[in-house]
């Protein structure tokens, strides 16, 4: 395989204005001032830091802020007291935004005890309370996924067609290989047309291999195959891709079953994690999904996408809390680094932050 040389900054800019982009590198006497100016400015513009992670966060969940914080705030800033017609709009305002309705219920209560204790004396008071219990909330459950702790690691990740399954197990595909460890695909859904295809174009991009069949293929002997693959190659983390299934399709939730057999008898103990992935912009539908994977699935860690072009971002607290699930990832962009480990406080203080 060919290995490109790459070129230092200055050389590169200096062949393309030049036009010789294979010869000597000017010297020094041969640049003029001014672009010597213009190459600093090129310089200093592809080194300026990008927006932190935190930053894209706030902005990435701007429109569940605004939904849900926003009115928060319109309901209790500048309030000198806090009675019981403030917490009923505020549980209004909370089942609205998909924050769910056990849990809401658990927050007005919390409240409402913390208000009879003379604790809430003010809406800057009441504000802070409610950012304290949804964070108590969130961190009860979390526990971020170690990868470490099996070799190989096998994630086994399901959800609905349509919730950005493959594009995550990209983007985890292409996190965990530029963190050092050798990642395996399994292309196992085998239903959806190009599915494969999709999963061997992340695969490309990670430099991660893809062990596939044709499509219409039976999803147990693909797994069987990358079970074998994995271990043989000393492979650290092995990433399963499974057909979107519905509760209401019988066979496919039995296959699943059979899939999770096949996989424990290749590497005992496996899969170590059951991801399941859902659309944050889904509001109540994915608690609906949370609720019968987990029953049906044995799902052990969640991952919301796609929290950037929603409101409904209170999803992330009702799915975590309702069914004592951690969140391990969530998805607020499109780019790969957008897809970012799940953090209870960064989390609760980009929603709340000014």
């Amino acid at each position: 395989m060919e290995v490109q040389e790459k070129k230092g900054f200055f050389r590169g800019l200096i062949d393309k204005i030049a036009g010789t982009e294979h010869a000597e590198t000017p010297s020094v006497a041969d640049i003029s001032d001014s672009e010597v100016v213009s190459f600093q400015a090129v310089a200093a513009s592809e080194t300026k830091e990008k927006p932190g992670f935190f930053e894209r966060l706030k902005s990435g969940l701007k429109k569940t802020k605004d939904g849900l914080v926003g009115r928060i705030d319109a309901l209790v800033l500048g309030k000198k007291s806090i009675d019981a017609d403030t917490l009923e709009e505020l549980e209004e305002i909370l089942i609205t935004s998909d924050i769910g309705v056990k849990t809401t219920v658990e927050l007005i209560r919390t409240l409402e005890q913390r208000l009879g204790r003379n604790e809430l004396k003010d809406g800057e008071a009441l504000r802070a309370a409610l950012k304290d219990e949804i964070l108590a909330r969130l961190v009860a459950h979390h526990s971020p996924l170690d990868i470490s702790s099996r070799k190989p690691f096998v994630l086994l990740v399901i959800g609905v067609n349509g919730v950005g399954k493959t594009t995550t197990i990209g983007k985890l595909a292409s996190r965990f290989s530029a963190a050092g460890n050798k990642v395996l695909l399994a292309a196992a859904d085998t239903f959806r047309a190009a599915a494969a295809e999709q999963l061997i174009a992340w695969g490309n991009r990670s430099g991660v291999d893809v062990i596939r069949h044709k499509e219409g293929a039976d999803p147990s002997a693909v797994v069987f195959d990358a079970c074998k693959a994995a271990v043989a190659r000393g492979v650290d983390i092995l990433i399963v891709d499974t057909a979107g299934r519905l509760h209401t399709k019988v066979n496919l939730m039995e296959e699943m079953k059979k899939i999770r057999r096949v996989i424990d008898r290749e590497i005992p103990g496996a899969p170590h994690e059951t991801l399941l992935v859902l659309d944050a912009a889904t509001g109540q539908n994915a608690t609906s999904q949370a609720r019968l994977f987990k029953e049906a699935a044995g799902v052990t860690g969640l991952a919301l996408t796609k929290l950037d072009g929603t409101a409904k971002g209170g999803i992330v607290v009702a799915v975590s809390h309702e069914f004592a699930l951690p969140v391990r990832y969530i998805g607020v962009g499109e780019s790969i680094e957008d897809l970012r480990d799940f953090d209870p406080q960064e989390f609760t203080d980009a929603l709340f932050q000014a």
